[in-house]
């Protein structure tokens, strides 16, 4: 192949990226400037000019739709592409995953099914074997809730766990004595770290803790190039792999753009773009012309910059961002329907538009609108297999009946209050702590499915596990359940079938890519299929969610103060809201409308616009008012009464069920409020809470509200 033919759509700053041959060259990539393709004409460049073998290079990119993507566009390029030609291209956890698996493998080939035992490691005599299973963080703290219930340790803040096990790991790594609350979190590691190495598990932390630990120890090759997307969005323990992956003579070559960094309740910086750079030594490079947004949107977005040159653009100035008032979240909505479904009528596909929000609650109102207006959309929320129960029930089943020693698995499997046999916690632990196959059904199949080692069809699973009793065949939901564990099953099959496994290893390797989300999930099935559907739906989506995506029309919502920006308690929250926001306007192609409220409705969010509409110059926006006839004042005043009173009536059968429950807690001796401690408020009541937000009423000081995700009070009992 002639790279050379590829040059011909790089501009001058892509082709400079390219081509650089330096040790270390970090590029800054500005919104819309063709990341992606300098990617792309990097390895093809490398590989194809330079004879750089794909096996000697390790690519690392954030999420695994964007090394899919990678990927998919070089099988294109050589359509011959292998699995072992590719195998280290994908996020920094599944490139760990595989490099674990081949040191384990060899270890298992040399010394038997003992892995390595190093002097001073961090391993213990109970080590993980080739066949290790991932677990998520929920599963971690399962197990962690019953090792502190088996040991009696006193660990505060229990329900806030999963967060304290991993926020508080550093210190613990480090050498302090105790916690930050002064518990017995610290004798809880080692007894979790033991316990997952018995049960052959690991966590997410684990795949780039021992990974790194054995680049470091010299048990794998060093590769001739490494290559970083999204360079800004990886956190200290990511830097710390690489930097072990990077050896003497490997070269790195990373792109990212520190003005989209908006994950810092991940363990994500603004400054990683700049650790990395200053770490490595690396040249800089940028690219600063946008591709995708017209003038007026880049020109708004550049008072947003936070680091590096003004983007430039490469398209037309365009219309103006449009700005519009609203009295309440209900006229928007009804404006918002009424305005999609004329835009799909003059020619636009559903699938180009995306309305954006701050906080997911937002989107409820547009829900019920565009349903009454037969909208079709998408509200955009990840989705897991796991979200799906009788999935998630079904991979318990198939982890147990792969590995009977994993106990976890099996009681889950026993005790779940829709399938199964739905037994108590002691009966559960009887029947597979003595064996009890006469006890149970479910249990005696997974027992004989652990010697089946043949490929076989998801029917011949379904039948062999017994799952048309399990799933209970008078229920209501049996078909679609039945179907849904099918297609699983088959899933499974045919991914064996293509990576020469057998059943038990299939399986395994499966539920390891569903754990890493290497498999194509629910929400990228529906994706799939939305594509073949005529025009598509309207996303509907927070701004986090929006980032790496782009839509020819763009509604940002709420851009009230206290909505977007979020009430922020730091210097650096307002940083990232602002960053956010500049994420959010640069999804535009050629449409970019931002309104606000006049009566939100919301606690701690005020009726006027927000500063970062002040922001922007004057002469890019076109302020706007609704003003209709009266036919669509009437129409809008009905629809409104009507949305009013379905939440009316919702927020009736709330209070009543709160009632009822309350009722019901009276009854009891012990009643249990919410609290929360803040370190300046001291210790209040929660009064609300959402997925996203908490308000807090504090004795002297009022109600507060607070942003989960920055952590800033404690939830206590």
């Amino acid at each position: 192949m002639d790279f050379k033919e590829e040059w011909n759509w790089l501009n001058s700053y892509q082709m400079e990226a390219v081509t650089d041959e330096n040790d270390a060259c970090i590029v800054n990539a500005n919104v819309g400037s063709g990341k992606t393709t300098v990617l792309i004409a990097k390895i093809l460049y490398l590989h194809y000019e330079k004879k750089i073998p794909l096996e000697k290079m390790v690519v690392l990119t954030f999420t695994n739709k964007a090394a899919g993507e990678i990927i998919e566009r070089l099988k294109k390029k050589e359509p011959g592409l292998t699995e072992e030609q590719v195998q280290f291209f994908g996020t920094f956890h599944s490139v760990a995953m595989r490099m674990l698996k081949n040191t384990l493998l060899q270890a298992k080939a040399e010394n038997g099914e003992i892995a390595h035992t190093v002097e001073n490691s961090s391993m213990e005599p109970e080590e993980w074997t080739s066949e290790f299973e991932i677990i998520d963080p929920d599963e971690e703290q399962e197990l962690a809730l019953c090792l502190i219930a088996e040991y009696s340790l006193k660990v505060k803040y229990k329900n806030r766990l999963k967060k304290r096990l991993e926020q508080e790991y550093p210190n613990y790594k480090a050498g302090k004595v105790t916690s930050r609350y002064k518990d017995e979190l610290f004798r809880l590691y080692p007894l979790l770290q033991k316990e997952k190495k018995k049960e052959n598990k690991m966590s997410f932390s684990d795949l780039l803790e021992e990974g790194t630990r054995l680049l470091k120890m010299g048990k794998n090759s060093r590769p001739e190039w490494i290559i970083v997307d999204e360079v800004q969005d990886s956190d200290r323990s990511q830097l710390e792999f690489l930097e072990a992956l990077k050896g003497p003579e490997t070269k790195i070559f990373a792109v990212g753009d520190p003005n989209q960094v908006i994950y810092s309740f991940r363990g994500t910086t603004q400054n990683m773009f700049f650790l990395l750079k200053n770490r490595f030594q690396a040249k800089e490079l940028s690219l600063p012309v946008n591709y995708r947004s017209n003038a007026s949107i880049l020109e708004a977005a550049n008072r947003f910059l936070q680091f590096g040159g003004k983007i430039q653009g490469s398209n037309e100035c365009g219309e103006k961002i449009q700005i519009r008032n609203y009295y309440d979240p209900f006229q928007e909505a009804m404006y918002l329907a009424d305005k999609i479904w004329t835009l799909h009528q003059e020619g636009k596909e559903y699938r180009d538009i995306a309305v954006f929000y701050r906080l997911q609650k937002q989107a409820e109102i547009l829900e019920k609108m565009f349903a009454e207006q037969n909208i079709p959309y998408e509200v955009s929320v990840k989705k897991s297999w796991k979200d799906i129960p009788v999935l998630n029930w079904l991979m318990y089943v198939l982890r147990f009946a792969t590995h009977p020693d994993d106990i976890q698995a099996g009681m889950q499997v026993l005790m779940d209050k829709r399938f199964g046999d739905k037994c108590t916690k002691k009966k559960a632990e009887d029947i597979i702590k003595n064996h009890k196959t006469e006890k149970s059904d479910i249990y005696k199949n997974m027992m004989l499915f652990y010697t089946e080692k043949e490929v076989l069809s998801g029917e011949d699973i379904f039948d062999s596990l017994g799952l048309k009793e399990a799933l209970h065949p008078t229920s209501a939901d049996y078909q679609q359940d039945a179907k849904q564990v099918l297609d699983f099953l088959n899933q499974i099959c045919t991914y064996s079938r293509e990576k020469k496994l057998n059943m038990s290893d299939g399986i395994r390797e499966f539920l390891n890519g569903v754990a890493l989300g290497t498999i194509e999930s629910p929400e990228d099935t529906q994706e799939s299929a939305e594509k073949e559907e005529a025009g598509g739906r309207v996303k509907l989506m927070t701004l986090h969610a929006s980032k790496g995506l782009e839509f020819d029309t763009v509604f940002i919502i709420g851009v009230n103060p206290g909505l977007l920006p979020i009430r922020c308690s730091s210097f650096d929250q307002e940083e990232e809201e602002r960053r956010l926001f500049f994420v959010g306007i640069t999804r535009a192609r050629n449409h970019l409308e931002l309104s606000y409220y006049t009566n939100p409705g919301e606690p701690g969010v005020l009726g006027s616009y927000s500063n970062y509409l002040k922001m922007i110059p004057e002469e890019l926006l076109e302020w706007k008012e609704i003003r209709s006839d009266e036919e669509k004042r009437t129409n809008l005043k009905e629809l409104t009464r009507r949305a009013k009173e379905e939440i009316r009536k919702a927020e009736a059968q709330k209070a009543e069920n709160v009632q009822e429950q309350k009722t019901e807690s009276e009854k009891t001796e012990n009643v249990q409020e919410q609290k929360a401690i803040h370190p300046k408020y001291g210790t209040g009541i929660v009064t609300s809470e959402d997925d996203m937000m908490v308000e807090v009423e504090f004795p002297n000081y009022g109600k507060k509200q607070f942003i989960k995700a920055f952590q800033e009070v404690e939830m206590i009992r």
